[in-house]
């Protein structure tokens, strides 16, 4: 079994909703961050998202991650119409422990991710050992909403 993360961010429709279908569908989850709000960075004026990283004890590899990323964005109807633009789901493989990989479709570390708070502040409530020595660029807020299993998906239309 080998640890790796996922980050999970929607802004469109019941943004909780989408985050919660995602996880629950992730059968080798063992851990999720608390949820946050946070401004959208790059692309299109869009409206905030709801961000989560998602720990997995998994037999997957860095590929089979990326293969499970794409049916979860799938299945909540993820349009790719605008790079950066607003979507129901998007779900990045971040780290997977012992695995690099540089290839047109997938890299892993993923190469942004030291540079987006809305990845590095829930990611380190989860494995501090992946930021130590990090600095927060302040890209944006980034919000802690509550922890994970004490937001309901209805709830979600009414946060801003």
């Amino acid at each position: 079994m080998t640890r790796a993360f996922l980050g999970i961010g929607s802004n469109l429709g019941d943004r909780l909703g989408y985050l919660k279908g995602a996880v629950a569908a992730i059968d080798d989850c063992v851990a999720v961050s608390g949820v946050y709000e946070t401004e959208p960075v790059g692309g299109p004026e869009q409206g905030q998202y709801l961000n989560v990283v998602a720990e997995l004890d998994t037999h997957r590899s860095a590929r089979g991650l990326l293969e499970l990323c794409r049916a979860l964005e799938a299945s909540a109807e993820r349009v790719r119409k605008i790079r950066w633009g607003p979507r129901t789901l998007d779900v990045d493989v971040l780290w997977v422990d012992g695995e690099t990989v540089d290839e047109p479709d997938l890299v892993v570390p993923h190469p942004r991710m030291f540079e987006r708070s809305f990845v590095m502040v829930p990611l380190a409530e989860l494995a501090p050992d992946l930021v130590e020595g990090w600095t927060d660029p302040a890209d944006g807020d980034c919000r802690r909403l509550g922890d994970w299993d004490e937001l309901e998906p209805e709830t979600s239309e009414g946060i801003s």
